[in-house]
């Protein structure tokens, strides 16, 4: 059975709204106007995406801290309450379980942010994985609504009902916030590579929530916006996703998510095999193309280097921001292949030309 957000019920009936199912979730493509104007009105302006499918869970215990410091590749132990951090979960031959945003509430308890497709098998990883540890694992999925308000108009829209939350850093949050007699927790967090903020309220409030901010953020040009322009500016920003990016047969270093792996720390599931590929040599790497000949570059086509097949696409799309096709190639590390040259990529049987560029495509900067 298809499942819905709590915000289905004010646009899952209206005829100019796409829909899609997406892991089993009944979710918006865009809301009647296209993917293009809602990624501009993001880049330029706000949007407001529904982001209810994702999944949450509650880590408690004594042994909390030190157990998702084992569970994560990044250095959980060194966060503060009020932070939140990117991390990612690996399995022992370090390929990826999935990432993931880590709330620390305080010492011994943290809210875990799962993607939506993988929230079943994160919690079976997570809840089979707590032996030697005071913890419990908890499914809160049910619970919440979470609300995404992006763009540089972001924080004028939210300072009408919450006047202090412009001085929010980035990847803190703040429990118990009052946006309009709804009860949130306001994270300075998103997906999209622009300023903005995450809002989790209890499902119920899910609907109101909803109407509240698309009110307030009418006048500055706030617009709904659904799955389709989440990718395409997640893409432009080089954001992974899941089952793309990173995956159970790609590692974080392949990704070069080696930032976000603390391989200095004690112990993680994953470190001896992420270590050791570390020393021997990361034999493939997530590279930038902007397509020179026409085509889409779907994720799964295949890219060569003369007449050696390298590697395949993981990503792709045609950027609204900079009028041209844009993917991201996994590829292996020994071709000896630099900024400018140029790669093949298998689009419908025939081979089209695309330069090895700069990621991200686009960076936001306040």
């Amino acid at each position: 059975m298809e499942k819905h957000t709590p915000i289905f019920a004010i646009y899952g009936t209206d005829p100019k709204v796409k829909m899609i199912d997406f892991g089993g979730w009944g979710m918006p493509v865009d809301f009647g106007d296209g993917i293009i104007p809602e990624h501009n009105a993001v880049r330029c302006d706000a949007g407001l995406f529904d982001v209810s499918h994702m999944g949450e869970c509650y880590v408690k215990g004594r042994d909390a801290a030190a157990y998702l410091s084992w569970i994560c590749t990044n250095h959980i132990s060194t966060m503060q309450d009020g932070q939140c951090m990117y991390t990612l979960m690996c399995y022992e031959n370090g390929t990826v379980v999935d990432d993931l945003l880590v709330y620390r509430i305080n010492g011994a308890s943290y809210l875990l942010i799962l993607n939506a497709s993988n929230t079943e098998k994160d919690l079976a990883w997570l809840q089979g994985h707590t032996a030697g540890y005071s913890v419990v694992v908890e499914d809160a999925s049910s619970s919440f609504a979470q609300l995404a308000l992006q763009g540089p108009k972001a924080v004028e829209i939210l300072i009408q009902l919450v006047p202090d939350c412009a001085d929010m850093k980035g990847f803190t949050f703040r429990q118990d916030v009052n946006v309009g007699g709804i009860d949130c927790l306001v994270s300075r967090t998103g997906y999209t590579g622009e300023d903005g903020y995450e809002l989790y309220c209890a499902s119920t409030d899910g609907c109101a929530l909803w109407k509240l901010l698309l009110e307030k953020g009418k006048p500055y040009g706030l617009v709904p916006c659904g799955l389709g322009s989440r990718d395409t500016l997640r893409i432009e920003a080089k954001l992974p996703l899941y089952g793309h990016e990173i995956s159970d047969t790609i590692t974080p270093l392949e990704a070069n998510l080696g930032v976000f792996v603390d391989l200095e720390k004690d112990d993680f599931c994953g470190k001896a095999a992420l270590s050791k590929q570390k020393a021997e040599g990361i034999p493939r790497s997530l590279r930038g193309v902007k397509m020179v000949d026409g085509g889409v570059p779907r994720a799964g086509y295949k890219v060569f280097h003369g007449t050696e097949e390298i590697g395949y696409v993981t990503s792709g799309t045609k950027s609204p921001t900079l009028d041209a096709f844009i993917a991201y190639v996994l590829v292996k590390r020994d071709t000896g292949l630099v900024f400018g040259d140029t790669v093949d990529v298998e689009i419908h049987g025939k081979l089209r030309k695309a330069e090895l560029v700069r990621t991200p495509f686009y960076k936001h900067v306040r």
